[in-house]
């Protein structure tokens, strides 16, 4: 039988865990994704293979999203608009780090929900100031959580879960870009 908690397959994760301890360079993984430019500001992401657990990896279907602005900002409103993607991203991945985690810790979650405000000054991003970010200056993230565990355990397993999340951790500190015309 299964030991699923959280909707996570417990003895999957352990030994993922385990494996990887044994043979680090499976942690290593490249995610990839293609954006291609519709109209104004509405494009559309595929998401599809990764380099990952040593091998080339398909997932079963393309993920495709769609990105726009609102139409305060010129656009049409096809999708959510990169920064909102960003929060997106970051609320995701804090969900992953609970549920996981909390299964590990056999926490069992009966719900989970993330509020997220990012604020932002358009004028760095419209060239106006060359003192203000274009990206966000602050970033506010609410959680409420209804699990079988106490309080003080909960705020521990987020405190875990903010030092072992990657988009978090992209958020928090500088990463290496590049970008090149080909």
């Amino acid at each position: 039988m299964t030991n699923k908690l959280n909707g996570v397959n417990v003895d999957q994760l352990i030994s993922t865990i385990n494996l990887i301890k044994n043979k680090p360079d499976i942690a290593n993984f490249t995610f990839r994704a293609t954006n291609k430019w519709i109209s104004g500001g509405h494009s559309k992401t595929t998401i599809n293979g990764f380099f990952g657990a040593g091998s080339e990896q398909k997932r079963e279907r393309a993920h495709v999203l769609d990105g726009d602005e609102p139409a305060v900002l010129l656009g049409e409103d096809h999708g959510a608009n990169a920064v909102e993607a960003v929060l997106h991203a970051l609320a995701s991945c804090l969900a992953v780090g609970f549920v996981y985690n909390g299964a590990a810790q056999g926490i069992k979650v009966e719900s989970l929900e993330f509020d997220l405000e990012g604020e932002l000054d358009l004028h760095g991003f419209l060239g106006l100031s060359e003192n203000t970010r274009p990206g966000y200056q602050n970033i506010k993230v609410n959680y409420r959580v209804k699990a079988d565990a106490p309080r003080e355990k909960l705020v521990k397993l987020c405190e875990y879960v903010q030092k072992t999340s990657p988009v978090l951790d992209i958020i928090k500190n500088p990463v290496s870009v590049s970008i090149n015309l080909e």
